[in-house]
């Protein structure tokens, strides 16, 4: 699979999946691993958690972690999964056929769920990862963000050139809720990024998150996304051919060899990895 190298068209509202300026030139041939950002905090031990069943409430989920983060004063991590769902910005609850989408594609298996943050709509289901670090801010003013951007993204690289993958943050047009700091593998979209800030009671805390493309049918995902933009009443409309997924990397990556079957758990091992000098 091969994508174009387009950049994204800039920002996605107040409340950002803020992804920075695309990096330049194509990628390389040998992933190596980057030298980690230092924007994020430290995690200490126990603090980075595996969610083996999927989770029916991710936005939920996230919001809890932010208010035990708050109660705690310590950052934490946690990788998890959910069913087949769509996740979108509250900005969404302003399209003209919003309330007819949701419950349509809820009748078809795909609840809507609504989150914090910005950019546009993220397709949830098998084979798809999602990234909730949370720490506590001086501050629920977004501050730094391109900075906490690039350290995400230099810690996931990391985890990435452990399995022989070279990534790049750039903007991938065509992709579902596409933003500046993707994680595009050779032009394809494999992770995007978002953020949001909150103050929960009177502690600030920051949100940063990550979906991944593991192994997920990135056509039939896209299909999903489209339909329901269209159902909304949103012009958006978004290419298959954009993404890639953590197993078609791979294979590129390493000369048609099929990936092998324990790849999901052999990168969260290696995230865990990238997180625990810093955040």
């Amino acid at each position: 699979m091969r994508c174009s190298n387009a950049t994204s068209p800039g920002d996605h509202g107040a409340e950002p999946s803020l992804c920075g300026p695309p990096a330049p030139g194509a990628a390389a041939a040998d992933a190596q691993a980057p030298e980690l950002g230092t924007a994020l905090p430290l995690l200490s031990p126990g603090a980075f958690t595996v969610h083996d069943a999927p989770l029916l409430q991710g936005v939920a989920s996230e919001a809890q972690w932010m208010a035990d983060t708050a109660a705690s004063g310590h950052a934490q991590a946690h990788l998890w999964s959910a069913p087949a769902s769509l996740v979108v910005p509250r900005s969404y609850e302003q399209l003209a056929r919003w309330a007819e989408a949701c419950t349509a594609s809820a009748a078809a298996g795909w609840p809507v769920q609504v989150r914090s943050s910005g950019g546009g709509v993220v397709p949830q289901g098998p084979g798809v990862l999602n990234l909730s670090l949370t720490w506590p801010s001086a501050s629920a003013t977004p501050q730094d963000t391109d900075a906490i951007y690039r350290a995400l993204c230099d810690r996931l690289a990391a985890a990435f050139a452990h399995c022989g993958v070279h990534v790049v943050p750039q903007g991938v047009e065509g992709s579902f809720c596409d933003g500046r700091f993707n994680l595009a593998f050779e032009g394809c979209k494999l992770v995007g990024t978002a953020q949001s800030w909150r103050r929960m009671g009177h502690t600030p805390v920051v949100l940063a998150h990550a979906v991944i493309l593991i192994d997920c049918d990135t056509q039939a995902l896209t299909a999903r996304a489209n339909a329901f933009e269209a159902a909304a009443g949103s012009n958006r409309r978004y290419r298959g051919d954009a993404l890639t997924t953590l197993a078609e990397a791979w294979t590129l990556a390493h000369a048609g060899a099929p990936a092998p079957g324990a790849l999901s758990r052999q990168w969260a091992t290696a995230l865990a990895a990238a997180l625990a000098p810093a955040l």
